[in-house]
């Protein structure tokens, strides 16, 4: 008997576990790095990041309604365009998924190294590993109940900072300097500072799309994913626009002592040491939770990719008799997750823009091309969400994507050359489509549908 993945995900939960990926307060995290990149305005740069990740949010519902099985945009790409770009860009998410975690608990490792200097590193990052992954192999359920706990907490410190910013404002200045037009557009900010601000800020929402991941574990994912999607965008954005405003208005302007814990003295400045223990905590919890849903996504991608043989089924595409969760999978991602014993946030990060970006873009044009196939087969589509919006989506996309670094592009650039040898490799020099399953899936589209 074959085992498949439970549905048991609704609406909520969906929406929360996009959330929990997205960490809502990164915002703090990274809030004096993109202030002083925009001149003060980072809630404007924000704004213009959420505007640009709701095109793209939009294209991946449609794909989700087209396509209701595990794999995100590996499936998309590779149903709506081609098998063997379809790999390329699984191979390209790859660098997403696989590494995510990893500097997820490399942060959250380096948090704690800082308060206590006595205890390496590599403990810290050992041990979040080890949880994460116990939790994830128990099953999506339990993982699920974690990150109710989890963001619970996180969005209560999140709240607690709000109210005392707010509060830091009205005494300074009275009710009245809570409505200003400053943090979105002053003298030292401009569209160009601004729009470099937005590149920084579309980082935050990277993650939105996971929810796609967790297809084939939701009850009526035609319905449920799209809807999930938009709102995990729509509440991350608003979050991040709403606290990146508030935080403007206790720090106006874009120069900080340290731009990179900004934040961090911004809470001792409004609430003391105390709330300055209580914001760091804030900050590991959310890269513990962050990590629970970045790891089970990242297995869950394999699992697709094993399951139709792309990478080896015996490793990849099989799940455990006992928990229904692909076992293997979520140990792999532990094991790549020790890598960030050797190494720094800087470098780690470096890998992950460009496989997201690429994935972005092409899931837009998978909608375009989805598309001029309903077109042929007779089918009608609106033509207005299905090529306009998408197109904008991929153009904005790859506008994020030039303005990576030339480390991210070149790293990124020799990631695809090894996939592009992998995909010779397994298709016989490209005379044969990669692999599928064809069975397994249309099995699954039906219980879907």
């Amino acid at each position: 008997m074959t085992t498949t993945l439970t549905r048991t995900l609704k609406l909520p939960s969906l929406v929360l576990f996009g959330l929990a990926y997205l960490t809502p307060i990164i915002v703090l995290g990274i809030f004096g790095i993109i202030a002083e990149t925009t001149g003060g305005a980072a809630p404007a740069a924000y704004l213009v990041a959420l505007v640009a990740m709701l095109f793209t949010a939009h294209s991946y519902g449609r794909m989700a309604i087209a396509h209701p099985v595990a794999g995100s945009a590996y499936t998309y790409v590779r149903r709506s365009i081609d098998s063997r770009i379809g790999f390329l860009v699984g191979w390209a998410v790859l660098l997403d998924y696989l590494f995510l975690p990893m500097v997820i608990w490399l942060i959250g490792g380096s948090y704690l190294s800082a308060q206590f200097p006595g205890i390496p590193i590599g403990v810290w990052i050992v041990g979040f590993i080890l949880i994460t992954t116990l939790l994830n192999i128990l099953g999506i359920k339990v993982a699920d109940k974690a990150n109710y706990v989890l963001m619970a907490f996180q969005l209560l410190v999140l709240v607690f900072f709000v109210a005392l910013a707010i509060g830091s404002v009205v005494s300074a200045n009275g009710a009245g300097g809570l409505a200003s037009g400053q943090p979105f557009f002053n003298d030292t900010a401009s569209f160009t500072t601004i729009s470099a601000g937005a590149a920084i800020a579309a980082y935050s929402f990277l993650g939105f799309d996971a929810v796609t991941t967790l297809t084939e574990e939701t009850i009526d994912p035609r319905r449920t994913v799209p809807r999930a999607i938009m709102l995990v965008a729509l509440i991350g954005g608003g979050i991040f626009v709403a606290v990146s405003y508030v935080t403007q208005l206790v720090h106006p302007g874009g120069v900080f002592e340290d731009s990179a814990s900004g934040a961090s003295s911004i809470a001792l400045q409004i609430g003391g040491q105390l709330f300055g223990a209580v914001f760091l905590a804030g900050l590991v919890v959310a890269q513990f939770a962050s990590g629970l849903a970045a790891q089970a996504s990242a297995s869950r991608l394999l699992y697709a990719m094993g399951r139709d043989s792309v990478l080896p089924k015996a490793v990849f595409g099989r799940l455990s008799e006992k928990f229904h969760t692909p076992v293997a999978n979520l140990v792999i991602t532990g094991v790549v997750g020790l890598i960030a014993i050797f190494l720094d946030v800087a470098t780690s990060t470096s890998f992950i823009n460009f496989g997201a970006f690429t994935a972005f873009t092409l899931v837009n044009a998978a909608v375009v091309f989805h598309y001029v196939r309903q077109c042929r087969a007779g089918q009608q589509l609106n033509p207005v969400s299905y090529v306009v919006v998408p197109v904008i989506g991929a153009v904005i996309c790859a506008y994020l994507l030039s303005r990576l670094d030339s480390n991210a592009i070149t790293l990124g650039l020799s990631w695809l050359v090894l996939g592009v040898i992998v995909l010779a490799l397994i298709t016989r020099g490209f005379k044969a489509a990669p692999p599928e399953m064809a069975a397994t899936e249309k099995a699954t589209v039906e219980a879907a549908a």
